[in-house]
């Protein structure tokens, strides 16, 4: 076992320079062979593809299930990152009903000018739906439930997170013409800002991709010019990549190296969030690219009781405001006020002007600091209670 001074030690504390580029170059020029994905349909371009019919028959059989998802996580977690299934979703009624689903949302949602934001897209390159999955659920809940039961969704959560997984999910349509988003890594860490991301221990950084899993369906065939994601196989496996990867040598690697397959309406795609990846451009002048975005999150993202900050806030303001020696005002407030932006209702509390929204936290440290009067705190965070509501 390593010493704290050992050479060989990984680093605690990491930063924007941190991570060797050679390394990453090296685990992203690894090839995908028959032998590692043996229960695939094909590999294209270094990506394992399925056959969503055979998704079908093994969920029903606990052997064959057993078997697929083991070689799903194998894929996440140490193989490409990334699978495709074909025909996910096989019954194109029930996908043509929730396009129609979306599409209404999206015109009440703009003549009521609600919502807006995104976390790696320019203003108007897109229409978003936040929360789809409520949306849906509460306008037509028969095709709600006949989308959601398709296997191929459940099997592919179950592969990477394990069972009582928490669904989410939000709509995007890319206009023609809309650009490419910059390369990324997705939630938790792939939402903050560099400094914010350098604060966690490097430990951190390889739980935050276990956390969560990211999917989507196709709801109209996308060609390739229509600007299907560009992910970078085995990308996922660079440790130092939430900080490295905005720098301009991965930049570029990826601009080269990456890989885009065309998927056809009723596919999915799911791919560890560490995956280096983004939406392509659409190069048309009259396709409009719809996804349904799955954002799966484990179970034990959870605390243990509930507790309500918001009173506690109110309650240890006053003794923070006239805070005297031997009280440090940071540390009270992390034991006391919620200090993640999520989860909250992103219609009424979108990412505008950054990746996430101010934090409860973020709201009393600024209390204390301008000396606010109770009652201007109090204004606050109703108001911050309100947009997380659901």
């Amino acid at each position: 076992m390593d010493k704290p001074n050992s050479p060989n030690r990984r680093p605690v504390w990491i930063g924007a320079d941190s991570g060797d580029f050679d390394l990453f170059r090296s685990q992203v020029s690894q090839t995908t062979v028959r032998e590692d994905v043996p229960l695939a349909a094909e590999i294209a371009l270094n990506v394992p593809v399925y056959d969503g019919r055979q998704v079908d028959a093994a969920a029903g059989d606990k052997t064959a299930r057993r078997a697929l998802t083991a070689e799903w996580a194998w894929v996440f977690g140490q193989g490409p990152g990334i699978v495709v299934i074909r025909g996910a979703l096989a019954d194109a009624g029930v996908v043509d009903r929730a396009t129609e689903v979306f599409e209404a949302i999206i015109a009440d949602e703009k003549a009521n000018a609600v919502g807006g934001g995104d976390h790696f897209a320019k203003p108007g390159a897109n229409d978003r739906i936040w929360n789809s999955l409520e949306k849906h659920c509460l306008a037509d809940p028969a095709n709600f439930a006949a989308y959601y039961s398709a296997h191929a969704l459940a099997l592919a959560s179950e592969a990477w997170l394990g069972p009582a997984y928490q669904m989410t999910a939000q709509v995007n349509r890319v206009n023609p013409g809309g650009a490419a988003q910059v390369a990324h890594r997705d939630y938790h860490l792939g939402f903050m800002s560099a400094e914010r991301m350098a604060e966690f221990p490097a430990h951190i950084h390889g739980v935050s991709p276990l956390l969560t899993l990211q999917g989507a369906v196709a709801h109209c065939d996308m060609p390739v010019e229509t600007g299907p994601t560009l992910f970078l196989p085995y990308s996922q496996l660079f440790h130092e990549g939430y900080l490295a990867f905005s720098r301009p040598e991965f930049q570029e690697h990826f601009a080269k190296h990456h890989v885009q397959l065309p998927l056809r309406k009723g596919d999915a795609v799911f791919f560890n969030p560490a995956v280096m990846h983004g939406a392509g451009t659409n190069r048309t002048t009259d396709r409009f690219r719809m996804a349904n975005l799955l954002q799966v999150s484990s179970a034990f993202g959870r605390a243990m009781e509930t507790v309500n900050r918001t009173r506690m806030v109110q309650a240890v303001f006053p003794a923070l405001r006239k805070a005297g020696p031997g009280i440090d005002v940071a540390n009270v407030i992390a034991a006391t006020a919620e200090g993640y932006s999520f989860p909250t209702n992103l219609d009424r509390n979108p990412p505008t002007g950054g990746m996430a929204p101010k934090t409860q936290a973020e709201f009393l440290a600024q209390a204390v600091r301008e000396g606010w009067t109770d009652e201007a705190l109090t204004r606050v965070l109703e108001e911050l209670e309100r947009k997380n509501a659901t």
